[in-house]
């Protein structure tokens, strides 16, 4: 029995098995610039196909312009190309390879793995190695970019339940990495690319399944390095297929694969403004926060010519750099190192948008966006401080049952950085992280979470912290007596609520929509914002030594279906939470008001701090700073030094500075 629990690791054991091989994806504050790589002459058929001095010259030039990991791809059919060997009437009678004989009884052939493909492997690792790149390894990569990859053996299955299909996968990982393992160019085991396309499971038990065989293989065979999710478009919520908490548990790195055009809600937006730049950042970060573990922008980038132009993608991969370095997202892999246009042959003759997504063009000229991957990689490995710290974060954001958690966090992300306050993710019912602040957003029906977790959360309250809570149709264990109102009625809204409110000193107008309307009778509580006919919607209570922000309108799920939402011009939605946040930015070392730079800070030290500021519009902005007493500015890492407390930041660009404490 122990030996199966190891095996598939088990749930039971997930949260005290020995802590995470470190390396660079593993370490605190690192950072990596990286691409995904196929074959500049073959995409998917580089191994069919297969030419070591072309991908030589490839690794060359990926290395000679600051790209240091590369995420390589065994392809699942050509690594194990068995085929299923039929009797009368259909039935099976064995696997062997192509030529139609068994597969030899010893050896890697005997789990149905190809020798000619592994020595393939092994020089592809040499040359990295020659080259000083470092490789993420795609164990089962059974999809990619557009079409399904599978042994012909397996073709018909469903790939990640059937018995039979899971004990070729096991035999193929447990045959790569303990082949594969003492090549010192690879950095990490990757699940593979995005498997959890490959099939719709029914239910996140069976994802669990398949995940923790797979973490158990390779864990089997090196414990030495990370076990790297691959997977995109994970859940936060509990009954999901593909569940945040349990890639978590399975892996040591989570990834992200955040593209404008595939992601909900991302592409309203051109690519160089502020809610596109943010989606790395905030979605990697939410599954870093949610699952307690490192995480990495595996896969980005621009979905061809039609999305944008050459400058607004420099501009894109410029602000998405230092945006992600800010935010601790471990790195960024970039999709993919070469174009792939006169490709004849599936995915590409049908994929339309998978042709002109490299770094560099068929005839080996590197685009623009090279470049600004080759600068900032240049950059991050000259820091005088080595790694970056962790950003200074004053708040908790909550995602909640039966809301889009997706959508709320995105947009909640977005709004915490117009307003100038850093956050983490925490799901409801983990347990709760200490902070002065916490972020109940676009709160929905009548069960968001466990009564014990709200009264956990009122206890943060009386003890000092301030908690904030919009609604969307929802309903709370407790209301009226820890608000300090009396809701008088609650009944479906008849057309749209009008915000108004003066909220540091600026009037805030706007309308917007809510299923409900509560009428509230205010009592103890202070009105900051009121509707057309005088009903509160944003109301202030003190609760214990705490206080009680009540936004009667989900905010956060509203702007997420809203086309420029955070475009120049729009209302200053972000108020709502600035004002929420008004004594924490005061403790900041280095405050701003403009809403579309973002700040992050960091220290280095106790007496020194690395701020970051990112301007996330495309236009240049100079904006008013100020200073908190007993600190001075030391000097630049990145952009021009500010002569005095007006700074300007170029569009797309950043400002990386050093303070120190007089």
């Amino acid at each position: 029995m122990s030996g199966l629990l190891a095996l598939l690791g088990h749930p039971g054991q997930a949260q005290v098995k020995s802590p995470a091989p470190s390396n660079i994806l593993t370490q605190p504050g690192a950072f990596s610039v990286g691409c995904n790589y196929w074959a500049s002459y073959a995409g998917t058929h580089m191994w069919r196909d297969w030419r070591p001095a072309v991908i030589e010259q490839d690794f060359k030039q990926l290395s000679e312009n600051g790209i240091t990991v590369l995420r390589v791809f065994p392809l699942w059919p050509d690594f194990q190309p068995i085929h299923q060997i039929y009797a009368g009437e259909g039935a099976p009678k064995y696997v062997g390879f192509a030529d139609g004989q068994p597969l030899p009884a010893t050896g890697v052939g005997s789990n149905g793995v190809s020798e000619e493909q592994l020595q393939h492997f092994e020089t592809l690792a040499a040359l990295a190695q020659k080259y000083k790149l470092q490789l993420v390894v795609g164990l089962v990569t059974g999809w990619m970019s557009g079409q399904l990859y599978v042994p012909p053996a397996l073709e018909g299955r469903d790939i990640l339940t059937d018995p039979e299909s899971l004990t070729w996968q096991q035999k193929l990982v447990t045959t790569l990495v303990h082949r594969l393992k003492n090549q010192p160019a690879i950095l990490a085991w990757d699940f593979g690319n995005e498997c959890n396309v490959m099939q719709k499971v029914d239910n996140h038990y069976q994802a669990y399944v398949w995940s923790a065989m797979i973490s158990g293989a390779i864990r089997a065979e090196d414990p030495s390095r990370p076990v790297v999710s691959g997977m995109h478009s994970l859940s936060a919520a509990d009954d999901a297929p593909w569940r945040i908490i349990d890639q978590a548990a399975t892996t040591d790195v989570l990834t992200a694969h955040p593209y404008s055009l595939w992601t909900k809600y991302a592409g309203q937006d051109g690519i160089n403004t502020m809610r596109t730049i943010l989606h790395a950042a905030a979605e990697t970060r939410l599954y870093g926060d949610i699952g307690g573990k490192p995480a990495l922008t595996e896969e980005t980038g621009v979905m061809g010519p039609m999305t944008g132009g050459e400058k607004e993608k420099i501009a894109f991969a410029r602000t998405a750099l230092f945006s992600n370095w800010a935010h601790d997202c471990k790195g960024t892999f970039w999709w993919c190192a070469y174009d792939q246009l006169s490709f004849n042959y599936p995915p590409y003759n049908y994929a339309s948008v998978e042709a002109e997504l490299g770094l560099i063009r068929e005839d080996r000229t590197p685009k623009p966006v090279l470049g600004e991957l080759k600068t900032f990689s240049h950059f991050v490995q000259n820091l005088p401080f080595g790694t970056l710290p962790p950003r200074k974060t004053e708040a908790v954001c909550i995602l909640t049952e039966n809301q889009d958690t997706w959508a709320v966090a995105y947009t909640s992300f977005v709004l915490a950085k117009q307003a100038g306050v850093d956050f983490q993710f925490q799901k409801a019912g983990q347990e709760l992280k200490d902070a002065p602040l916490y972020l109940l957003p676009s709160l929905k029906s009548i069960d968001p979470f466990r009564k014990d977790y709200w009264f956990k959360l009122l206890d943060k309250v009386k003890a000092g912290a301030t908690l904030y809570m919009s609604l969307d149709d929802a309903y709370l264990p407790t209301f009226n007596g820890p608000l300090g109102v009396e809701v008088a009625t609650n009944s479906k809204r008849r057309g749209p609520l009008t915000f108004a409110a003066k909220l540091l000193g600026d009037s805030v107008r706007f309308s917007t929509s809510a299923e409900r309307k509560l009428q509230i009778d205010p009592k103890q509580a202070t009105v900051l914002a009121k509707e057309a006919d005088g009903n509160p919607v944003l109301l202030k209570s003190a609760y214990g030594k705490g206080s009680i922000y009540l936004l009667t309108f989900p905010l956060e799920m509203n702007l997420t279906t809203q086309t420029g939402a955070f475009d120049q011009g729009q209302p200053a939605y972000a108020a709502i939470y600035k004002e929420i946040a008004r004594p924490l930015l005061k403790e900041r070392i280095l405050t701003q008001e403009n809403p579309f730079i973002g700040v992050t800070e960091h220290a280095t030290s106790k007496t020194e701090k690395v701020v970051v500021l990112i301007n996330y519009s495309p236009a240049d902005i100079s904006t008013a700073t100020t200073t908190q007493p007993g600190w001075k500015l030391a000097g630049s890492l990145y952009g021009a030094r500010p002569a005095g407390s007006a700074f300007t930041v170029k569009a797309n660009d950043a400002l990386v500075l050093t303070f120190r404490k007089n």
